[in-house]
C-alpha cells in the first residue's frame, strides 16, 4: 500500500537538509544536530510511527522538552499527515493528562519523566535522544493510505496559555501555517533578522508555544540555527547573543527587563544586537526607552494571541516613530483589525472596545469544543480576541486591558493594563501588575503588585497613587500595595491573573 507523505514542516526541513545539511539546526549546550542530521532522524521515525498505528488526521501529543528530539518528532508527525499537539512541559501532570484526553491523541511521545498521570488508556512512547522505547508502544499498525494533500488539512494544535481558565486546543491547519510564512517573511523572503538564510537566533518560548510551532517551517526553510537554553536566564542570553553576534533577540518583555538589569551586561559583547522584538506581554515605555538607549537597537512591540496565530500588530519604534511607545502600532501585511462593540460594530477612534482581528492565519476553531468555538468569532467570521483596546488619531492601537480582566469598585469599571501602563512610569517600578481584591464596601478594590526596581528604593503605595492620579480617575488607583521579587507568569510568560488574584486575597 502507498503512503503518501503530507506535509509543511517536513517538506521545509528536507529543505534545509539540502540548502543548508551542514548548519546547526537546533542546539542546546553548544550541541546539536544538523538540518541534514535532524532530517534522516525525522525520516527515520515516520515509518515507526506509522506501524504503531498513526494515520494521517490522528493527533500525536508530544510531552518533551524544547530540543532538537521534539523538532524531529514533530516533523516525523508532519511529515505522516498528522497533526503535532505540543504538551508544555513545565504544565502539571494533571494538566498534560487533560490536555491529551481534549486531543483524544492517539499517540503520546513524551519524555520519560513527563509520562506520570497519562491515561492508560492512552498508546504511551517514551522519546528521548536515544529514540523510542519499544516497550512502551503498542503492536505494529496498519501502514498509512493515500491522504490528503490539500490546505485545510490540520497542521496542529496549540493550547492556550490558560491565564484565567483552563487550555483550550487552539486548531491550526496548512493553510495558517503558510501565512504565518507570508505575513513574517513577505514578498521577499527575508526573515525578521534582515538577513535571507542562516541566521542564528534564541528561542525564547517553549518550542509547544504557538509562536514557535506557526514558524518553525520557515526557520527550518531558512536554515536557522535555534538556541535553546534549558531554562531561560538573562545572562546566558547574552552570551549566547555574544558569541554568535545574533542581530534580532525575540522575548517577552520580563525577559528584556531582566537582560537590562543584569550586573554582568558590561561582561558581554552585545553590538551585533540590532534589533528587538517584544510580545506576549505589555511593553512599559520605561523599558522601551531605556532597550534603545543602552543598547542602541531598534524595538518592535508586538501584539499576537495563540487564536490569532501568533501574529498580529506591531509597533516599530525607532528614531522616525517615537510616537510607537505605549502602542500596539498597526496591523502586519495581511491582517485586518478593529475596535468594535459586543455586537461587532466598529467603535469610532477614541473609544474603548474589544480588538478583533480579521486574518489568514487565524485559527480554524477550538478542538472539540464547538461551542468555545462560536463564541470566539463574530457572525461576520472576526476573531474576538477578549482584549479591551481603542484606536489614536494617529491610527495606531493601544491596549486598554482584557474584557475578563476588569473589576467593578463602587460601580466602576476597572482595567487592570491601563493602570498598570501609569503605574510603570514610577521609576522605581521594574514591572508591576493590578489583581482585584474583595472589599465589603466596595465590591472590589484594586491591589499593586509591585517588582521594585531596586531593594533598596521601594516605593510606598502612596507614591504609587501620586504617580497614577496624573492621568487616572481616584477609583482606578491601587488601595493596597503587595511587594514581590517576580511577577506571576503562564508558561507562555504572560501575567497569569489567576495566581495574581490568589496572591492579593485577604
Amino acid at each position: 500500500m502507498t503512503v503518501t507523505l503530507v506535509s509543511v514542516l517536513s517538506e521545509a526541513v528536507a529543505h534545509a537538509a539540502v540548502h543548508f545539511g551542514d548548519t546547526p539546526a537546533v542546539v542546546v549546550d553548544d550541541v546539536g544536530p544538523t538540518w541534514a542530521e535532524l532530517h534522516r532522524a525525522s525520516e527515520a521515525l515516520a515509518p515507526m510511527l506509522i506501524r504503531r498505528g498513526v494515520a494521517a488526521g490522528d493527533v500525536v501529543a508530544l510531552a518533551m522538552r524544547s530540543g532538537p528530539e521534539w523538532l524531529v518528532a514533530a516533523s516525523a508527525v508532519d511529515r505522516i499527515g498528522a497533526t503535532m499537539a505540543g504538551i508544555s512541559p513545565v504544565a502539571t501532570a494533571a494538566e498534560r493528562a487533560a490536555m491529551v484526553e481534549k486531543v483524544d491523541a492517539g499517540l503520546v511521545l513524551a519524555e520519560a519523566d513527563l509520562t506520570e498521570g497519562l491515561s492508560l488508556r492512552r498508546q504511551v512512547a517514551r522519546f528521548g535522544p536515544d529514540g523510542l522505547d519499544d516497550q512502551q508502544l503498542a503492536d505494529p499498525g496498519a501502514l498509512l493510505p493515500d491522504a490528503d494533500r490539500g490546505p485545510q488539512r490540520r497542521y496542529a494544535v496549540c493550547f492556550t496559555s490558560g491565564t484565567t481558565g483552563a487550555p483550550k486546543a487552539a486548531s491550526f491547519s496548512v493553510r495558517q501555517a503558510a501565512a504565518v510564512e507570508s505575513i513574517d517573511l513577505g514578498a521577499t523572503g527575508v526573515g525578521a533578522a534582515g538577513a535571507s538564510s542562516g541566521f542564528p537566533t534564541i528561542a525564547s518560548t517553549q518550542f509547544a508555544h504557538v509562536g514557535f510551532v506557526l514558524k518553525v517551517p520557515w526557520y527550518a526553510r531558512l536554515g536557522c540555527t535555534i538556541h535553546v537554553m534549558r531554562r531561560w536566564r538573562a545572562d546566558d542570553a547574552m552570551a549566547l547573543l555574544a558569541r554568535h553576534r545574533i542581530a534580532t533577540l525575540g522575548v517577552v518583555a520580563p525577559q528584556l527587563a531582566l537582560i537590562l538589569a543584569s550586573d554582568q551586561r558590561a561582561e558581554h559583547d552585545l553590538s551585533a544586537l540590532r534589533l528587538v522584538i517584544a510580545g506576549g506581554a505589555p511593553s512599559p515605555p520605561s523599558l522601551v526607552e531605556q532597550a534603545r538607549r543602552e543598547l542602541g537597537v531598534d524595538y518592535s512591540i508586538r501584539w499576537s494571541s495563540t487564536e490569532s496565530g501568533g501574529v498580529g500588530l506591531a509597533a516599530l519604534v525607532d528614531d522616525d516613530n517615537p510616537d510607537a511607545v505605549g502602542t500596539i502600532g498597526t496591523p502586519r501585511p495581511g491582517i485586518r483589525a478593529r475596535v468594535a462593540d459586543p455586537g461587532g460594530d466598529p467603535m469610532p477612534d477614541g473609544e474603548v472596545g474589544e480588538l478583533q482581528i480579521d486574518s489568514p492565519a487565524t485559527m480554524d476553531g477550538y478542538l472539540g469544543d464547538p461551542e468555545a468555538t462560536d463564541a470566539a468569532f463574530t457572525a461576520d467570521g472576526w476573531l474576538r480576541t477578549g482584549d479591551l483596546a481603542h484606536v489614536r488619531d494617529d491610527g495606531r492601537f493601544v491596549l486598554d486591558g482584557r474584557s475578563s480582566d476588569m473589576y467593578i469598585r463602587g460601580g466602576y469599571n476597572v482595567h487592570p493594563e491601563e493602570v498598570e501602563a501609569v503605574l510603570a512610569s514610577h521609576p522605581a517600578v521594574r514591572a508591576v501588575a493590578v489583581a482585584p481584591r474583595p472589599d465589603s464596601v466596595m465590591g472590589e478594590v484594586g491591589v499593586a503588585v509591585v517588582v521594585p526596581e531596586s531593594p533598596d528604593s521601594i516605593p510606598t503605595l502612596e507614591q504609587l497613587r501620586a504617580t497614577g492620579s496624573q492621568r487616572l480617575a481616584h477609583y482606578k488607583l491601587p488601595e493596597a500595595m503587595l511587594v514581590v521579587e517576580r511577577l506571576p507568569l503562564t508558561d507562555a510568560t504572560k501575567v497569569d491573573r489567576r495566581r495574581l488574584t490568589e496572591m492579593v486575597a485577604p
